[in-house]
């Protein structure tokens, strides 16, 4: 009893998150019962609720990493998550599988109902966030997809889909599934006797070996109709408490045999097969041997006659016995004493029945015997003929008749209940009313548009993620959430004063958010507000020292004021807080860039690399950074990875320009400035860039045509119209030469000598290079 309430006590103190008080009664729990594996269970997981992992990881793993017992296998396996023991987690929950394989807890979580064991959509997340943690994308998308199926409602297995860079069929995302009771077919079944007693043991062990797809309903056995997921019959109802072992203990041994946390093997509890017919037990001969057939009840009653000593009439038997044989029933009397003692050895049916013809008995005219003397109540029939005077029956024998008989009928009663009630779908259970199916598909349907814009984002679509965020709702779309997916995405199409406003109204509605805020300083270092950038540091300094996104926004804080060590100090602080927070990582790379350090930029790339593989800013900036340090052919192949991630990105796809002008590879050169120029028909950069290779192809008309789009989009650029003065002396226009390289000497006087150089050839004829980049 002590052990009972301090499990109680426990969990009081979990639901309420004083997790201090959990542990330490997890503790005294667990001194009173060293060997428990329930105790051990409690103890890891105030360890794992108070982010104290080692110590979780110390209490679960004796009955965890076996996979023996499945709560703490599954803690065992999120402290594995949090120490990088990635593979020690998976073993243990592929161990335990035998429990969890088929186990659902759909619509069993409520205000006043909990399960503290996990099930399969939970597990199968754990694993696929282990394999997605241990770097095996692929069995880690095989989770995600499982977890998916079952339950659409789980956005962590939907967010790690997109996040590996799976390729997905949005349009056959988000369906209900069966665990949710949606088109289910319960309305159909019909209590059948004949079919139940035929559910023998493979159908019963088939309940805990399900098909590995989640829709896919079991048809192995012709004789199991109309089972609910993974085999399980659909609206059974629990069996009473006192049949079952407490909620509170845990299944130890795994296998078919093994227990639920709440439920047990129903198919060999209420569905048992019925008995075959037999004869009354030699202990109650002396009381007759009557048989009364259920299915024949008003024919068996019409027939069935007795004669004053008792004995059953041979001819009446003679012709009961004809119809297919069935259970014996005894008298009434002792069949309500049997009952009493052995409760279950009778189908749901036959008793279910036998009341019914026990009511029909009961409702007809009493038909008294004849005054016969000194006749007792335990010894004298009543006569078939009607021959003799009927006299009223005593009414002191009747009071003693029913008194002796109301007990039996009382337990009849309570077996019927009992054992009735199993064979009877409930319809709760089993089928979603319509209001609750609408409601389901209404939420799927939300989500569904929530996460064609996630996935549009992950796959950089940014133009379709922007449009499906702002097809949402005003009330959806006003969100912390969907404002900072939109001002990501608007950052990352260099739409930065967008994006700014998308997290000025988010920090209105949130003002104590961290989440995405590292992106939100990043836009204001490139917008250079170094103002709102000291604001927003000094913000999160006071609320939120210890996360790695405050010292992201220190560190651009101090990049934007070119105290690029400072910057350096800041971001090595995030990466501390957070090893695996690659965007630390990124903006640390590009600081060493930035102080030349290029050896160390590398190692900071390569860290952000391995915190996320999909970071194609880390893929960028090893491509920078060995472009530093003259490694073009690396460097271009670092590019050419980051831009099959981002394919969208026009600065990726000039970047591999550069490095192939610098591999003298002018043509695919060009063919990447023309690809950048198509998704990014505003870039000058890339237009600048296109323009000179068209001079060292010798290609004047084409270059002219694009340096008079960028000097109309540029006009106070000294480099357009110094690369414009070259391109008219390529065409043979002195004049028109001349006058852009005047301008270009107005300009930018700092680069007077290389303009009055070009100035004093204009005679000469035109080299390659004329076409020299001087930026």
């Amino acid at each position: 009893m002590a052990a009972s309430q301090l499990r109680n006590l426990i969990y009081y103190h979990i639901d309420n998150d004083l997790f201090d008080t959990a542990n330490f009664l997890a503790g005294r729990l667990h001194a009173l019962d060293p060997k428990s594996p329930d105790a051990a269970h409690l103890l890891a997981t105030t360890y794992l609720r108070l982010h104290r992992h080692k110590p979780a990881y110390d209490a679960a793993v004796k009955h965890g990493a076996n996979g023996k017992h499945l709560g703490c296998a599954y803690v065992f396996a999120l402290a594995c998550l949090q120490l990088d023991k990635h593979l020690e987690g998976i073993q243990a929950l592929e161990r335990s599988k035998p429990i969890w394989h088929g186990k659902s807890n759909w619509a069993k979580h409520g205000e006043s109902s909990r399960q503290h064991q996990p099930d399969a959509v939970a597990v199968q997340t754990l694993l696929a966030k282990l394999w997605h943690a241990h770097g095996d994308l692929k069995r880690a998308g095989e989770y995600y997809v499982e977890v998916h199926k079952a339950s659409p409602f789980t956005w962590e297995a939907f967010d790690g889909l997109c996040k590996i860079g799976a390729d997905l069929n949005m349009a056959h995302m988000f369906m209900p599934s069966q665990e949710m009771g949606m088109n289910s077919l319960v309305d159909t079944v019909s209590v059948n006797s004949a079919t139940t007693s035929t559910i023998g043991h493979g159908a019963a062990s088939n309940i805990f070996t399900p098909s590995h797809d989640p829709f896919q309903t079991s048809g192995s056995n012709p004789n199991v109709h109309m089972l609910g997921t993974f085999g399980i019959p659909p609206g059974r109802p629990k069996m009473s408490n006192a049949n079952l072992p407490s909620g509170w203990d845990t299944p130890t041994t795994a296998g078919p045999g093994s227990l639920d946390d709440e439920s047990v093997d129903d198919s060999r509890l209420t569905d048992a097969p019925q008995a075959p017919a037999r004869r009354a037990r030699d202990a109650h001969s002396s009381f007759g041997n009557v048989s009364v057939l259920p299915e024949k009840r008003q024919t068996a009653m019409a027939t069935l006659k007795r004669t004053i000593s008792g004995h059953t009439n041979s001819h009446s038997l003679s012709t009961t016995n004809s119809d297919p044989p069935s259970n014996p029933r005894r008298s009434n009397r002792l069949f309500g004493q049997a009952t009493t003692a052995k409760g279950g050895n009778r189908s749901a049916a036959d008793l279910a029945l036998s009341l019914a013809g026990r009511g029909e008995r009961d409702n007809r005219p009493t038909r008294t015997a004849t005054g016969a003397k000194g006749r007792t109540e335990s010894t004298v029939g009543r006569v078939v003929s009607g021959n003799r005077k009927i006299m009223p029956p005593d009414p002191a024998d009747k009071e003693k008749d029913r008194l002796k008989r109301a007990p039996s009928r009382m337990s009849e009663k309570h077996a019927t209940t009992v054992s009735a009630q199993p064979s009877v779908p409930s319809k709760q259970s089993g089928v979603v009313s319509a209001a609750d199916e609408a409601a389901i598909s209404e939420l799927l349907d939300g989500l569904k548009r929530l996460a064609v814009g996630t996935y549009a984002a992950s796959r950089f679509d940014l133009a379709q993620a922007v449009a499906a965020y702002h097809s949402l709702p005003a009330s959806q779309r006003d969100t912390p959430w969907v404002l900072a997916r939109l001002g990501k995405a608007y950052y990352e199409m260099a739409d930065y004063r967008t994006a700014e406003e998308c997290f000025i109204r988010l920090l209105k509605i949130q003002p104590s958010r961290i989440e995405d805020i590292e992106v939100y300083s990043t836009i204001l270092w490139h917008l250079k507000k170094d103002t709102a950038l000291a604001l927003l540091c000094h913000s999160v300094r006071e609320q939120h020292y210890d996360e790695p996104q405050t010292w992201c926004v220190v560190g651009n804080t101090f990049s934007l004021s070119r105290e690029h060590d400072q910057a350096i100090s800041s971001f090595q602080r995030a990466t501390q807080l957070d090893p695996k927070f690659a965007y630390a990582w990124v903006l640390m790379g590009h600081e060493y860039i930035a102080n030349e350090e290029y050896d160390a930029a590398l190692y900071a790339f390569r860290k952000g690399v391995a915190a996320d593989h999909r970071g194609f800013g880390g893929w960028y900036g090893l491509g920078k950074s060995l472009e530093r340090l003259g490694k073009y052919e690396d460097a271009e192949r670092h590019y050419r990875i980051a831009a099959s991630i981002n394919p969208s990105n026009a600065t990726l796809l000039v970047c591999i320009g550069v490095v192939l002008e610098k591999l003298h590879n002018r043509k695919s050169a060009l063919l990447q400035y023309s690809r950048a120029l198509q998704l990014a028909p505003s870039s000058a950069l890339a237009r600048f860039k296109k323009a000179r290779v068209l001079m060292h192809l010798r290609s004047f008309d084409q270059a002219l045509v694009e340096l008079e789009v960028l000097r109309d989009q540029a006009p106070d650029e000294a480099n357009v119209w110094f690369l414009l003065g070259k391109c008219y002396k390529g065409l043979g226009d002195r004049g028109d030469a001349l006058r852009a390289f005047t301008t270009a000497l107005n300009l930018d006087a700092k680069a007077s000598p290389f303009i009055r150089e070009a100035m004093e050839t204009l005679d000469e004829e035109y080299d390659d290079d004329d076409a020299s980049e001087d930026e």
